[in-house]
């Protein structure tokens, strides 16, 4: 069974092996860098892919019809990579089982930066027609593929390395990539936006954060071999708390489980993109305000975000977790009545939006992630957690920029606002049904 289990040893995983060797074990806080390193180049692919649906993409992929048409062709095309992400991880299960973790892990994150470092040389429409569209759409497949097969249950390795009573501050330790990962890429457009001129930043300026994705990726894989390749990993895998377990046998015995942890933190993934993607989109075509200073808006709005993330986890762990999730979602329900409408209040309405959503954001996304895991059983609870976190993205953030923007301008803000309070009734449905089932 130990010799099935071994994965195969390439350059960077023999390279993290022989740095374990010479220590017996991994602190907690070694596991948090890593799964803080491997999320934040994560979403920083997501975010640069974002930004460029909004500034790039309409132009050079679909510069035939109107802006506000090539940028909802730009989020369905955006959205692909949350379809693909389940898909990802069905197949690198499979070789998760066959060819061990380190193998997964490096043919996902190198399939991840591969496919976002291919957008990088993508031919626009002028110059290939069509075929670019076509070649956008593969590219952010194997996106959502390699994201699926990212999965490496270190969040988990984190939470059960954690104290009883300080759970909830180790769960927000890996959210805090999504708010690092915006700022690394809204500067970096940022930074070619002002630096270029607008001929130069749409012929080869934008290309070069996929780049950067690429290295960053780089960077992450032998972070989280260097976490993945020790000795307390390998006991926690062939103990089966880290083991993946069958697919079928995992839904059908946990199907309530993986339904309720999707849809628990729909109003936190709903707020995500309400705040990072599809306010850039609005403010770029129905306002006359350079883009810079939105990014700028963006990456503010973000460090408060960072901040509130971190006060999650000492709050989640005074009240619970599920308490927490419960009165942020109420939030999310208050705010999506009038805040969407500032972003039509210039500067100061837009930048009110901004912090306040983004502590919203933080205070919520920062317990939402596996708040439900506890409920598999530990033989199932890699599998598990790895099926409800692709379906929970799926339903909660892979059709959203798409939907705020499709409602937005054809009924106005408002209606983005009752997407965003959809979303936080599902949280709340979801949490009621899941203290129900445990109150049974």
């Amino acid at each position: 069974m130990t010799a099935s289990l071994a994965p195969t040893s390439g350059t960077a995983e023999r390279d993290a092996r022989a740095i374990n060797a010479r220590e017996a074990h991994i602190a907690p806080g070694e596991i948090a860098i890593g799964v803080i390193i491997g999320r934040t180049s994560e979403f920083f692919d997501f975010f640069v892919y974002a930004i460029a649906s909004v500034l790039v993409f309409p132009n050079l992929v679909f510069p035939y019809v109107d802006r506000l048409t090539g940028t909802l062709l730009s989020f369905a095309i955006f959205a692909l990579a949350f379809i693909a992400r389940p898909v990802g991880s069905l197949v690198f299960l499979w070789v998760d089982e066959k060819m061990g973790r380190g193998t997964k892990l490096t043919i996902a994150l190198f399939l991840l930066g591969g496919s976002t470092a291919a957008v990088a040389f993508l031919p626009g429409y002028e110059t290939i027609g069509i075929w670019s569209a076509i070649l956008l759409a593969l590219f952010r497949l194997g996106q959502g593929v390699a994201l699926g097969g990212a999965w490496d249950g270190l969040a988990s390795l984190l939470a059960l390395n954690a104290p009883q009573n300080r759970r909830g501050w180790y769960a927000m330790i890996p959210q805090l990539g999504a708010p690092l990962g915006l700022i690394v890429a809204s500067a970096l457009f940022a930074f070619f936006i002002v630096t270029l001129s607008n001929a130069d930043f749409l012929d080869w300026g934008w290309r070069y954060p996929f780049f950067v994705a690429f290295a960053i990726n780089v960077v992450a894989l032998f972070a989280r071999l260097r976490i993945v390749s020790t000795h307390d990993y390998s006991v926690l895998f062939e103990s089966r708390d880290l083991q993946p377990s069958g697919v079928i046998e995992t839904v059908r015995s946990d199907w309530r489980t993986i339904v309720i942890g999707a849809f628990a933190p729909l109003a936190s993934f709903a707020l995500f993109h309400m705040v990072t993607v599809f306010p850039l989109s609005w403010v770029f075509l129905y306002t006359d305000q350079d883009p810079v200073r939105f990014l700028m808006i963006e990456i503010v709005a973000a460090v408060f975000g960072v901040l509130a993330v971190i006060a999650s986890g000492a709050i989640a762990d005074r009240v619970g977790r599920r308490t927490l999730l419960g009165v942020s979602a109420a939030g999310i329900a208050a705010f999506s009545g009038f805040a969407p409408q500032l972003l039509n209040g210039g500067v100061a309405g837009e930048l009110a939006f901004m912090i306040v959503g983004f502590i919203l954001l933080g205070v919520s996304f920062g317990q939402s992630s596996g708040a439900m895991n506890a409920n598999f059983a530990s033989a199932r609870r890699y599998t598990g957690a790895a099926l409800t976190a692709d379906l929970a993205w799926l339903f909660g953030a892979g059709f959203a920029p798409l939907v705020a923007l499709l409602l937005a301008s054809h009924f106005g803000l408002l209606a983005a606002g009752g997407y965003l309070l959809s979303g936080a009734v599902g949280t709340l449905v979801a949490l009621w049904v899941n203290k129900e089932l445990a109150g049974r």
